[in-house]
């Protein structure tokens, strides 16, 4: 099981091209030019500073960039503004792709102009794609604000946004309010309670998977009572077995969705304007994606600018005015650099937050789910 956001969310305006931005490469486009220096640059120094940087990559004038929609956490915004700012062009590829379309892009178009510069990506993507020799080795400039088991060792990859599980309700039809997975358990949520496909395919519905663990008394190595717990949620009726999202809400299918916190602020809010995002305090569950650069960038010093930008306070308060939490959002808390306006847009985390699962109980956990899922849910 793949746990990837994009696997199975379709965003209605990804197709939309940014002004800057070109939405293909020609077809059949050629090798890149020789291998610039900067490939192997770790960091920022690598370039005398960001003066070195930025003139080296506006000397380049050119981003690859993949699989983001323009309003998934607020890309559209920061792609335009990076564009912009440094006169770069960008080609935005597949909008709509998986991580694993970002391994096979940089397979398949390696050494060619049409690679991909940059990658964002679920966590195990990253740690195979660093095991095939994919990812370079950069660190950005505010790296010691991230946490140190929210980045690879190697620094091939690094955490870059995320969000928590969260239950959304139509207010105006569900007239009583779920704040647990508990209450979910209710009569009165009979034939509401959707998540957005099959948790052996898309990673955000194996999350709610495993925050569901994580409020009937399981762990993050241990997430069969989580699958128990949707077992006895469609035993009960209240489950709705449909690849949940802002259509179906709309057509009244599913009142009540679990799915990130953010997706449901940027997806289904806009549409439904009586939503309501609450973090259940039973099941305080959280995941971060991540950034990394390509081994064999064709434009490596636009990419490493494009990180530090990420990274920076703008770039970092541009994903969180998109309603993701930005990695840094602890030290820019306590700096004062964080825009409090787009903190405050964000549902409350309830106290309780017990981390992040290991890879290994990761893994485990897609394991048990693969196999028990379509018997005790799905049959």
């Amino acid at each position: 099981m793949k746990t990837d956001r994009r696997s199975v969310v379709r965003v209605t305006s990804a197709a939309a091209a940014l002004a800057t931005c070109a939405t293909s490469l020609m077809a059949g486009a050629g090798p890149a030019s020789a291998a610039s220096k900067y490939q192997d640059a770790t960091s920022v120094a690598a370039f005398g500073g960001m003066a070195g940087l930025v003139k080296a990559a506006k000397a380049e004038g050119h981003l690859n960039v993949i699989t983001l929609p323009n309003n998934w956490c607020n890309y559209g915004t920061i792609l335009s503004t990076f564009s912009k700012k440094y006169g770069i062009s960008i080609t935005s590829e597949n909008p709509e792709g998986s991580s694993q379309d970002e391994i096979n892009a940089m397979v398949q178009f390696k050494g060619q102009s049409r690679e991909p510069d940059v990658l964002d990506m679920g966590t195990p993507f990253a740690i195979k794609a660093d095991q095939q020799h994919l990812l370079a080795h950069y660190r950005v400039s505010s790296w010691a604000a991230i946490p140190g088991a929210q980045k690879a060792n190697d620094a091939s990859w690094w955490a870059d946004y995320g969000g928590y599980v969260a239950i959304g309700y139509n207010s105006a039809v569900v007239k009583t309010p779920p704040k647990t997975f508990k209450d979910l358990l209710k009569p009165v949520y009979k034939h509401m309670v959707g998540i957005n496909n099959s948790p052996t395919v898309a990673g955000a519905a194996f999350a709610a998977v495993y925050a569901a663990a994580l409020a009937n008394g399981g762990s993050f190595g241990n997430i069969a009572p989580g699958v128990a717990y949707f077992q006895k949620l469609n035993k009960e009726g209240n489950f709705v077995p449909v690849v949940a999202g802002p259509s179906t809400v709309q057509s009244g299918a599913t009142p009540i969705v679990i799915w990130w916190d953010y997706l449901q602020a940027s997806e289904i809010a806009p549409e439904v304007k009586t939503w309501k995002v609450v973090i259940p305090s039973d099941g305080i569950y959280a995941s971060y994606y991540d950034q990394a650069i390509s081994a064999n960038a064709p434009d490596p010093a636009a990419a490493r600018l494009w990180e530090e930008y990420l990274y920076s306070v703008a770039g970092q308060n541009q994903w969180l005015q998109g309603y993701c939490r930005p990695i840094e959002l602890p030290s820019m808390i306590k700096n004062g650099t964080v825009d409090q306006a787009a903190l405050k847009a964000l549902p409350p985390v309830p106290s309780g937050f017990k981390g992040y699962p290991t890879s290994a109980q990761t893994a485990q956990a897609e394991n048990v789910v693969a196999k028990e899922w379509s018997i005790k849910v799905a049959s």
